[in-house]
């Protein structure tokens, strides 16, 4: 894990200089290593300085600082066959052998051919990853289908780049800065961009199941995407609320065999961050409560709005108490987090379906949860990655995994949102979390979003209001305020 570069310049100058530049605004992603690339040479070292003093010359360059999550995580780029590259991600499941890093394994796939080959794996290979190669005169780039690992892009007269996260590009000056689409490859020469698509998420027609016979095949999906997610690890945390996605996920965790540690977070004196404790003792799994002040929320929000690179409220509302819950998992020594995300999108949690079935009726509201896991990777799962990398911390959603996505996507609406009426919502999440004998005060306990049961929007509300302003002119305030100083 880490943090990924590449460039090319256009008028056929040296870039290394350049990749090395936007190395250094990514360093917090990344630490343990740095390496830079030309399509023919690769180097590492174990400092920015070191590469900046590096004899490379190169109009087409690659880069990748080194968060050595696990043992097999190595210093990138290497060599393939007439090629350079950097992965950044993981497969699912992990390499066959323990001391096989995916970069070495993906490199392998690619073989002779980047191109083609790189269609292939985004085709085929599940996993959430980004891979960038350097051959000739160009780079290839590629992105899975889900977008879990941040990957952004841009250009100008001078440069086309892409990099982990934006800062990277507006080092550059590349203002108009996009997330890579998932699931397509790009080429990168003197002449720009050229996407070429691979794999889109499709909605399938729906198909008739009871919701019994449905509850117990998503256990055995799900039992076999968190297998997939943790084979390769001993023990795991997980961003623990008490809700039914994050319990599920924690059983499940349990269940294929793994020391489950749950994490808990939230402002002092919190109802909702109390009952964590009572759901864990329900659950007979292990908890960590860690609790803030209003003080370190203040200092939290300006570190999460860097991160981020976003001035959008309910952006840093979310990413604060994940970023606490990154810091907490690092102190206690665990790596790699499970977490509940895109639950919601799959199965109905969010109250505006409700809103929207009782407006629209049942077509509209499938239409939008069907666009919203389509686009959750620039609305939730990059500013996810980002909190949670800049603590060390990787993590896995085991919601998002193509087989459960896709069962969810064919299931009729009834089983997910009964009615207009319908409270709890996720029925057939709520009836499989009933299925693994989880108790159904967390099986049927109503949504209550991260950023209310944390206490952190009301209180950064309490800020904003002391000094005569909204929320969101808080917000861009604090914004503002981190970009310019």
């Amino acid at each position: 894990m880490g943090a990924l570069a590449a460039a090319v310049n256009r008028k056929g100058e040296n870039v290394v200089p350049t990749v090395v530049a936007m190395l250094q605004e990514l360093q917090h992603r990344g630490s343990d290593s740095h390496g830079i690339a030309t399509p023919n040479d690769t180097y590492t070292a174990s400092s920015i300085q070191e590469l900046s003093v590096k004899d490379l010359n190169s109009a087409v360059a690659l880069g990748h600082n080194l968060s050595a999550i696990l043992p097999r995580d190595q210093p990138q780029p290497i060599k393939g066959d007439a090629f350079t590259i950097v992965f950044e991600g993981r497969t699912y499941p992990s390499p066959n052998l323990s001391d096989l890093p995916e970069v070495r394994e993906i490199a392998e796939k690619l073989g002779g051919n980047p191109l083609r080959r790189g269609g292939e794996i985004l085709e085929k290979q599940d996993g959430s990853y980004v891979f960038v190669v350097a051959k000739g005169n160009r780079v290839i780039v590629g992105r899975d289908l889900f977008g879990a690992t941040p990957l952004y892009y841009s250009q100008n007269e001078t440069f086309c780049a892409v990099a982990s996260e934006r800062k990277a590009l507006w080092k550059l000056g590349l203002k108009d800065t996009k997330s890579f689409p998932p699931g397509q490859l790009a080429t990168i020469d003197s002449r720009g961009f050229s996407f070429i698509p691979i794999k889109k998420l499709h909605e399938p027609p729906k198909e008739k199941i009871n919701l019994d016979t449905a509850a117990r095949a998503l256990e055995t999906l799900l039992l076999e995407s968190t297998r997939k997610r943790v084979s390769d690890l001993d023990s795991v945390a997980v961003a623990f609320s008490g809700g039914v996605d994050s319990s599920v996920i924690a059983v499940l965790a349990q269940h294929v065999g793994l020391k489950v540690q749950l994490v808990s977070v939230g402002l002092e004196n919190q109802p909702e961050v109390m009952f964590t404790q009572q759901a864990a003792e329900a659950l007979e799994l292990p908890i960590h409560i860690q609790t803030y002040t209003t003080n370190e929320l203040e200092k939290t929000l300006q570190e999460v709005l860097w991160i981020t690179e976003e001035r959008c409220t309910v952006n840093a509302c979310i990413a604060v108490p994940l970023f606490w819950l990154a810091e907490t998992g690092s102190k206690l020594g665990y790596p790699v987090f499970l977490a509940g995300q895109g639950a919601d999108e799959l199965f109905g949690g969010y109250q505006r379906y409700l809103t929207e079935f009782a407006k629209s009726g049942p077509e509209a509201v499938e239409q939008t949860m069907f666009y919203d896991i389509e686009n959750a990777y620039a609305a939730n799962f990059q500013r996810d990655n980002q909190v949670c990398a800049h603590n060390g911390i990787e993590l896995r959603l085991p919601f998002i995994d193509p087989h459960v996505v896709d069962f969810a996507m064919r299931l009729p609406l009834r089983h997910k949102i009964n009615s207009t009426e319908d409270k709890l919502r996720k029925r057939i999440l709520r009836r499989t979390a009933q299925n693994l004998d989880i108790p159904s005060f967390l099986a049927d306990k109503p949504k209550k979003a991260v950023q209310y049961t944390t206490g952190v929007t009301k209180a950064l509300q309490r800020l904003a209001k002391n000094e005569g302003l909204t929320l969101r002119q808080y917000i861009e305030r604090a914004f503002e305020n981190v970009y310019t100083r």
